[in-house]
């Protein structure tokens, strides 16, 4: 029997379980490079994780001038043919992210994944992490479809985080992240949020609008203890 006051928990992927950056910005640079720009810092490309990896490329081309839509679109596609070939080199769980998924599960706590990364590479990545077998299901940013705009039905939309409790067994639901993205996605689901401190917070931590917020995830533990579910 649990003290954890949630059924299931949801987690955002980069950022929030996994410290990816070093692998999508490398893919950005390549694309970067090929195209005619200029690589960017690394380090730098925590501050262009968030809404995706198409994002992602978007902001770094437009800090340069930007770049007429064909000629994008082919960067886009190297960009994610790279990753697909390099997306767990330097990426690695956070500290503790183990251990606590361990003690979630050993207490029957349910896990899903909601990213907008597309959801082969979050399942490529977790598998090659020897992670995939602790979630009940890995929702990507393409897995819920288009919506009547043409655009994908992704965080901050709510569909993923309500298709994730849903597939977690409808329970009680808590869900962290570690951007604006998820906190909203969050809210518009009903679910209580919190935020990781520790990951690639596109606004400080304490103004992401989350019920709590964490500075690691050894933490994640006790703040769920400190929170209230969601009737």
């Amino acid at each position: 029997m649990t003290d954890i006051p949630f059924d299931a928990i949801g987690f955002d992927l980069d950022g929030t379980l996994l410290d990816t950056f070093r692998d999508l910005g490398a893919a950005v640079n390549h694309a970067l490079v090929l195209g005619g720009l200029d690589a960017v810092p690394l380090e730098t490309s925590k501050d262009l994780i968030g809404g995706g990896a198409k994002i992602m490329l978007a902001r770094a081309v437009e800090a340069q001038g930007g770049l007429p839509d064909d000629e994008f679109k082919r960067l886009y596609k190297a960009m994610l043919a790279y990753y697909e070939g390099h997306n767990a080199v330097h990426t690695a769980p956070y500290p503790g992210v183990r251990e606590v998924l361990a003690e979630l599960a050993a207490q029957d706590v349910k896990m899903a994944v909601v990213t907008n990364k597309f959801e082969a590479f979050a399942r490529s990545v977790l598998t090659q992490l020897d992670l995939i077998d602790t979630f009940e299901t890995v929702i990507g940013g393409d897995s819920m479809g288009k919506g009547p705009d043409g655009q994908y039905l992704a965080k901050p939309h709510p569909a993923p985080v309500i298709a994730a409790r849903a597939a977690t067994g409808g329970g009680r639901f808590v869900f962290i992240g570690d951007s604006t993205y998820d906190v909203r996605s969050a809210k518009a689901a009903g679910v209580p949020v919190i935020a990781a401190a520790y990951g690639y917070c596109d606004k400080p931590p304490h103004d992401l609008g989350a019920d709590a917020v964490i500075d690691s995830f050894d933490a994640l533990i006790p703040a769920l203890k400190g929170l209230t579910p969601a009737i």
